[in-house]
């Protein structure tokens, strides 16, 4: 199993140039400690995500490491033009010297794309023909293109990406639609959520892929040859109690900046939309399995038994959120890099 890092860069009692300071050194020690790859989501108008450009903090972290393969998860298709977004994949792969692994997905806040006037019930269209234009166009000489909603004629393409024909593609989803797509296509994939809701997702992605044949670009690195993947926030310390300490809050603050949009304008088109059912305290997400507290011992148990039941191959660990301390959080990244990285390679 390989373990990478997820992270929104939600709000934090710091200022916002400390934060992404912060971070920058929390994932450059992350780079020196071997995980695989950096993950950074993208939403907007939130305190959830203090990093919606998310291709603007990758490529700073991208002069900042050397072997940490780095990623949108997601870039928000619904919201770039293709050009545009073919042009800034092309740039991160080649300031990353080909190591970018890209993430796409149409966003599962409807207020969110509200913000920017995208109606989120023709999002999925849109997303579908977003992607057909990039890959049209991507490693192409000119880009040629007509879809429902994007039409290109004769436009040069100067920028291609350094890795051929282009960055692996990955695909994160909380439903059985965009998991068998994701399958359907040949993707990457990661699922978030409680684990019996994640393996639902993952056993539908599963069944397209196999019907598919498998991944458009295999990784030897993984069994299989596909990235599947679970998202877990985890906090490791010396005992139980110590990792609770710390997770208490931070798991507090980081709930608090998830539900902000839903809380502030909630309506139950909103929460049908977001689809992730969560719980509301530390003991519950424990329970449910989307938060793994404690020794490295109770972390490497519960990261055992998912991966069992789940069948991935792949953990996203989600390891500075909410209002940690950069301290706690090296501290937990220490105890994983020396703890727990070493057996979990071995599965």
């Amino acid at each position: 199993m390989k373990a990478g890092l997820f992270d929104h860069i939600g709000r934090a009692n710091v200022s916002l140039a400390t934060l992404f300071d912060e971070r920058l050194d929390f994932y450059s020690a992350a780079d020196e400690a071997g995980f695989w790859c950096m993950h950074l989501a993208e939403h907007h108008a939130s305190p959830v995500n203090m990093a919606p450009s998310p291709g603007l903090f990758l490529a700073a972290l991208a002069r900042q490491t050397s072997n940490m393969r780095l990623g949108p998860l997601c870039y928000l298709m619904t919201l770039y033009s293709p050009l545009r977004m073919m042009e800034e994949i092309s740039m991160l792969d080649h300031l990353s010297h080909g190591r970018l692994e890209v993430g796409v997905g149409r966003g599962v806040s409807p207020f969110e794309l509200g913000f920017h006037n995208v109606d989120h019930t023709k999002s999925r269209d849109m997303f579908i023909d977003a992607w057909n234009c990039v890959r049209a166009g991507l490693n192409a000489e000119t880009l040629n293109y007509s879809g429902p909603y994007y039409t290109y004629k004769d436009v040069p393409v100067e920028l291609r990406p350094l890795q051929k024909p282009w960055p692996a593609f990955w695909y994160g989803s909380s439903n059985t639609t965009g998991a068998a797509w994701a399958g359907e296509h040949g993707l990457h994939f990661t699922a978030n959520g409680p684990t019996a809701f994640a393996k639902t997702n993952i056993d539908a992605y599963r069944v397209a892929l196999a019907k598919r044949g498998g991944v458009e670009q295999p990784k030897a690195e993984f069994k299989g040859g596909a990235a599947i993947g679970a998202l877990r926030n985890i906090v490791i310390a010396d005992t139980d109690a110590e990792a609770r300490r710390i997770a208490e809050p931070a798991a507090k603050s980081h709930l608090a900046q998830l539900n902000h949009l839903r809380s502030t304008r909630g309506s139950q088109e909103f929460a049908n939309r977001l689809n992730v059912p969560r719980a509301a305290s530390l003991d519950g997400m424990i329970e449910e399995g989307t938060y793994i507290i404690g020794t490295p011992d109770t972390v490497i148990q519960t990261l055992r038994r998912q991966a069992d039941e789940l069948g991935t191959n792949y953990v996203l660990a989600y390891m500075m959120f909410g209002d940690m301390s950069l301290s706690d959080a090296m501290r937990s990244l220490r105890l994983f890099k020396t703890e727990v990285m070493p057996v979990i390679s071995e599965w």
